[in-house]
């Protein structure tokens, strides 16, 4: 491993693999959901919701529960992090992150990520646009074979670059959200 990630964690650098769809996504997603409200909401989490490829039925996906909650104010993002610590979610810094928008956290099982949260302020546009994305994807088979090929592709492609990986997508994402 290069010196520049030494001291980075295993799971931070995992490669990206893509997996037949799993019908217990939608009960993990729904556990996850539940147990992240009950930890947030004494912080004033009003809502998680289960996003991402693993929310869309019959969609290939990374094996990773994406869930996004929504908070009035970050102002209590120590508390959280230490909070969220205590249950196996990892909090990746917005210097890190590179999304000024969210808060990011990863939990890790085994030193792999079994989910991610991002922790949005309340009226963070964002928020509706990945709600709007799912609808439509769990709407229309077409576009979820669509986005099932792409995936597939942009993975072997970018296998080891998450970050190249996301960006890719975006001009699928934009056009299914604004056609």
């Amino acid at each position: 491993m290069d010196n520049e990630y030494k001291n980075h964690p295993v799971w931070a650098y995992e490669k990206i693999a893509i997996v037949k769809p799993d019908p217990t996504w939608k009960d993990k997603g729904i556990r996850e959901s539940e147990e992240l409200y009950n930890l947030l909401s004494a912080f004033g989490v009003k809502e998680v919701e289960h996003i991402g490829s693993t929310s869309i039925p019959n969609l290939s996906a990374k094996p990773i529960i994406d869930l996004m909650a929504t908070i009035s104010s970050l102002q209590d993002i120590k508390e959280i992090v230490d909070m969220l610590s205590l249950h196996d979610w990892h909090y990746v810094p917005p210097e890190l992150d590179k999304q000024q928008w969210r808060r990011f956290f990863v939990k890790v099982k085994n030193d792999k990520r079994i989910a991610h949260l991002h922790l949005m302020q309340d009226g963070e546009e964002r928020w509706e646009e990945q709600l709007n994305f799912r609808n439509k994807l769990r709407a229309n088979v077409d576009l979820t074979d669509q986005y099932a090929a792409l995936k597939k592709q942009l993975a072997e492609e970018f296998n080891s670059d998450r970050e190249k990986y996301t960006e890719a997508k975006t001009e699928f994402i934009r056009n299914v959200l604004y056609p």
